[in-house]
Formats: structure tokens, C-alpha cells, sequence
């Protein structure tokens, strides 16, 4: 099987990512004000809970199936093989989960039930998902064409049926439908990559059981402290301030985006450089992401702070005013994010550390969930965003120290300084800029956005034809 490219699977996951976050938020502006923050909290709240069955049917099978067809991908046979054994166990355990959720809506849920039945058809989506299978074989383009299609859509149907607060049925339909078709469709690709299902002893299906587990608990710790939030401001505040939680992370993940489309297209070629003992390969691979992990990540951080002020009230509307402080403390969370993301995606799990991979991101659950109790009864959904923080820091920590038993990587402390110290620059500029000037409030964003990254570029313009544009013979991208 041919190499692929790295670069334009990285465009290729660009695009897949940022079509997930940025469709939805073209409707945001519309959604936000027809559905109101108390209707987009019902939604984020049903979701949260319908998202950890999700969690349990897919058992941990993203990485440890993106990994083990990464593996596996030279050998036709061993790759139908392995797919097969491990697609049957992931539809056993998906519908073992779908009849417990069944239950929790029709017997224990209280509140909310028609919701949670809609949202039903997120949890059977999960069913239907081979996304990992494409991404270990580093077919991005399929899946990014399927996105595309997909969303557009489901964009064109949420303008078209979603008209006043009563449509919010229709909305959660919208949305969790078209997750179902995008599982569907990847179905007829399976013969195009000359992927079949095989024969399969039951030891061989039931062999991968105990790695998917181990993986499943830093998927269930993440959760924790990314739905556990909602869930939790939900349960102990109310669904308004879990509506203002909700779009403040949705503007969050869009920049981030840029560092998970790098990690997701990374894991499986760093896999594949292990397997085949490319130390150098490998060592050249992750210092080029620290660095581009870090020159991302600090202008989207303090770009963010500054323009919150200007941005929210004009994207969301004068209700969710409460987000601009919410989006401005969890910015933080967003260098913290992508270095870790290098770290885990690119050392921790193409390795094989599942142990320290684990360790890390229970940490951060235990530390996010206490300080969910002790924060969020006093300053509800402020308290929320720092126990994020605090719990991404902990886990950033913990990983840096792990790996620097092996690698160090202190060593780009000084780099990521560097990069703070100049985004920290253009902000002061950018921020001096929004106070003198008085222009309209579209205007002033467009000119915000332009003058940062043009102020980012000069200053940063050494490493941008030296190292992030530089080309290496060996590092076949």
C-alpha cells in the first residue's frame, strides 16, 4: 500500500474538522437566537448523556483501531482480517449499549424524554462507525468528501425546517441524523480499498477486547471533563448556563481544529514509522509538530481574548453576553491542548504507552470533577471553564513528564516563550486598535483578525521560511 501524503491528508483533516464545527457554526447565529440559550441547553444537555453511551458503544476502538489497521495495512490479508474481527466485537458491544439506552429513556429518565428519543439516532450512529478503519489506512479524502456533502445538507434542511423555538425536535433530528447517514455511507467504500470481510475465529474477535478496554478509560476520563461539565451545570444549575457553556466550547474547538486534523493524520503514520523501527523518521516527525503545535496555538489563545468582546455579542446576540468570559478563560485551555495532543497522538499512543496514556487523562478527570463540586455550585458555568483549565494542565503536566524519560521535552519550553512572547505582541497592537477605533462592529472584527495575523506573520516570518516551509528528503511528505 502506497504512502500517502502527509500534507494533504493534514488539508484533507482540516477540512474534515473544521466542516464538523464550522457548518454548525454558520448556524449558530440563527440557532442561538431562534432556540434561545435555555433550548440550546436542552439540547446540549440530552446530547451530553446520549454521548456517554456513545462512548461506551465505541469502546475506545479510535485509537486502538486507527492504530491497529495503521499496522496492519501492508498485509491485505492480516488488514481484512483484523477489520473484521474487530467490526464484529464493535457491533456486539454497540448493541449491548443501544438496549441500555433504550432502557435509561423509557424507564429512568424523567425529564426531557422525547429529546433523549431523538437523540437516540446518535446512539445508533455509533453502530454504524468504521471512520477509524479509513483513518488508519490514511483515506482522508473519503471521509472529508462524505462530510462535506453530508453537512451542507443537513445546513440547507436546519434553514429550511427550523423556524421558531418549537422546531428544537426538529433541529436534534437534523443534526443526529445526518451523524447516522455519515456513518452509512463510508459502507460502499469498503470495496474501493479493496477492504472485505473475512472469516473469523471467535478468540481472534474476542482478543480485542482487553486493548480496546484499556483504551476506553482515558476515553471515558476525557469525557469527563469535556461532557461531564454540561451534564454536571445541568444537574446542579440549569440548562440556561449549560446553553452559554456549550456555544463558548463550540468557538473553542474551531481553532483547535488546526491541531487535532495534525494529530489525527499523524497517529497512524507515526504508528506505521514504530512498526517499522524509523527512529529518525519518527523524532523528525513530532519536533516539526511541537513546533507548529505552539505557532498555531498561542495567536489563536490571546486572538481569542481580544476579540471575545467584539465577537460574541455580535455572532450570538446580547443573551449569551456571559460567554465572552467563558470563551476568554477556556483560550487558555488551547496551547495546553495542542501540545499535550502532539504528545499523546504522535509519542504516547503510537508507542504503545497506554499505561502513562491513561494515567494522564485520569488525572485530569479526577481533578476536573472535584473541582466541578467545589466551583460550579458558587460560580456555575465560570467554575466550569476553570476546572477545564486546571484539569488540561494537569494532564499537559503529567505526559510532558513522561515522555521526558525518553525525549525531552522541556527543551521547547524556550520555543513555546518565544512564540507566547510575540503572540502576546500582536494582541497588545490588536488590542490598542479596538479601543481607538470606532467603526462598525463587522468591520472592526474583519480588521482585528487581519491586523493579528499579519502582525503574527511579520514577526514570525524567520521560522516561516525556515522551518515550517522548509522541505526534508526523508520526511517523504
Amino acid at each position: 500500500m502506497g504512502q500517502k501524503s502527509v500534507k494533504k491528508n493534514f488539508l484533507y483533516n482540516i477540512v474534515y474538522q473544521v466542516f464538523a464545527i464550522v457548518l454548525p457554526l454558520i448556524t449558530t447565529p440563527y440557532i442561538a437566537r431562534i432556540i434561545g440559550p435555555e433550548g440550546s441547553g436542552v439540547n446540549s444537555y440530552t446530547y451530553s448523556i446520549a454521548n456517554y453511551f456513545v462512548i461506551f458503544a465505541l469502546l475506545g476502538i479510535a485509537n486502538y483501531g486507527n492504530r491497529l489497521i495503521a499496522q496492519n495495512r501492508d498485509n491485505k490479508e492480516k488488514l481484512n482480517y483484523e477489520f473484521t474481527s474487530l467490526f464484529i466485537l464493535h457491533v456486539i458491544i454497540s448493541l449491548i449499549v443501544l438496549a441500555m439506552y433504550l432502557i435509561f429513556v423509557f424507564f429512568i429518565a424523567n425529564n426531557y424524554k422525547i429529546y433523549f428519543i431523538v437523540q437516540g439516532l446518535f446512539v445508533i450512529s455509533a453502530l454504524f462507525d468504521i471512520s477509524w478503519l479509513f483513518f488508519g489506512l490514511e483515506e482522508f479524502k473519503t471521509t472529508v468528501v462524505r462530510n462535506i456533502v453530508i453537512r451542507l445538507i443537513a445546513l440547507i434542511l436546519i434553514f429550511t425546517f427550523v423556524k421558531s423555538a418549537t422546531d428544537l425536535i426538529k433541529y436534534i433530528i437534523i443534526l443526529q441524523g445526518s451523524t447516522l447517514l455519515s456513518q452509512l455511507v463510508l459502507f460502499p467504500f469498503l470495496k474501493k480499498n479493496k477492504i472485505k470481510f473475512v472469516k473469523v475465529r471467535r478468540e481472534d474477535v474476542l482478543k480485542h477486547f482487553k486493548p480496546m478496554l484499556i483504551l476506553f478509560i482515558p476515553v471515558i476520563a476525557v469525557s469527563i471533563y469535556k461532557m461531564m461539565d454540561k451534564v454536571m451545570l445541568g444537574y446542579m444549575v440549569d440548562v440556561k448556563e449549560v446553553g452559554l457553556y456549550e456555544y463558548g466550547e463550540r468557538i473553542i474547538n474551531l481553532p483547535m481544529t488546526l491541531i487535532t486534523a495534525l494529530g489525527t493524520v499523524m497517529l497512524p503514520r507515526m504508528s506505521n514509522l514504530v512498526a517499522k523501527g524509523d527512529d529518525e523518521t519518527f523524532k523528525l516527525y513530532i519536533s516539526k509538530s511541537i513546533k507548529f503545535a505552539l505557532f498555531m496555538s498561542m495567536p489563536l489563545c490571546i486572538g481569542l481574548i481580544i476579540v471575545a468582546n467584539d465577537f460574541i455579542p455580535f455572532f450570538l446576540g446580547d443573551a449569551y453576553n456571559k460567554t465572552i468570559i467563558i470563551v476568554q478563560i477556556l483560550a487558555v485551555t488551547i496551547p495546553i491542548i495542542s501540545f499535550a495532543n502532539v504528545l499523546r497522538t504522535q509519542y504516547l499512543l503510537p508507542k504503545s504507552m497506554d499505561k502513562e496514556f491513561i494515567l494522564s487523562l485520569s488525572l485530569g478527570a479526577i481533578v476536573n470533577l472535584v473541582f466541578n463540586i467545589i466551583l460550579i455550585n458558587k460560580y456555575n458555568s465560570i467554575g466550569a471553564c476553570i476546572s477545564t483549565v486546571l484539569a488540561e494542565l494537569v494532564v499537559m503536566v503529567y505526559q510532558s513528564i513522561m515522555i521526558s524519560k525518553k525525549m525531552n521535552t522541556f527543551t521547547y519550553v524556550k520555543t513555546a516563550l518565544e512564540f507566547l512572547s510575540k503572540a502576546f505582541a500582536m494582541g497588545i497592537v490588536v488590542w490598542i486598535f479596538c479601543n481607538i477605533m470606532k467603526i462598525n462592529i463587522i468591520i472592526k472584527i474583519i480588521l482585528e483578525v487581519i491586523i493579528g495575523v499579519f502582525i503574527y506573520f511579520i514577526l514570525n516570518i524567520k521560522y516561516i521560511f525556515r522551518d515550517l516551509l522548509k522541505s526534508h528528503r526523508r520526511s517523504n511528505v
